[in-house]
């Protein structure tokens, strides 16, 4: 099993920046990659940006190339997201996930969900 705790969302203007962090606990060893997804109500479930655990691959959503910015602390089994110059339509809940599979990690196929994050952008 593996455990995944967010923290670092809340309420920020348009413009601002916020890091979020993602915490994995328990069989870290076995993740293959961790990734963030988000959901707006009435949306379909966005992959935000997923990075392989063992190596410097990434990914990062059109929809966010250029602002967002994945990392990992392999030392702290810790994931950041760092959102720049965000805007009100990324207001919704963002989620840490885990992967164990390694044919998963650009999908939607993980395996570790967190408890989500509330990221809030005003206008």
């Amino acid at each position: 099993q593996v455990q995944l705790v967010e923290s670092g969302g809340g309420l920020v203007q348009a413009g601002d920046s916020l890091r979020l962090s993602c915490a994995a606990s328990g069989r870290t060893f076995s993740i293959y990659a961790m990734a963030w997804f988000r959901q707006a109500p009435g949306k379909e479930r966005e992959l935000v940006a997923t990075i392989r655990w063992s190596s410097s691959s990434s990914y990062v959503a059109d929809s966010v190339k250029g602002r967002f910015t994945i990392s990992r602390d392999n030392a702290k089994n810790t994931v950041h997201l760092q959102m720049n110059s965000l805007k009100p339509e990324d207001t919704t809940e963002y989620y840490c996930a885990a992967t164990l599979r390694p044919g998963g990690w650009l999908t939607q196929l993980y395996d570790y969900w967190g408890q989500g994050t509330q990221v809030t952008v005003s206008s």
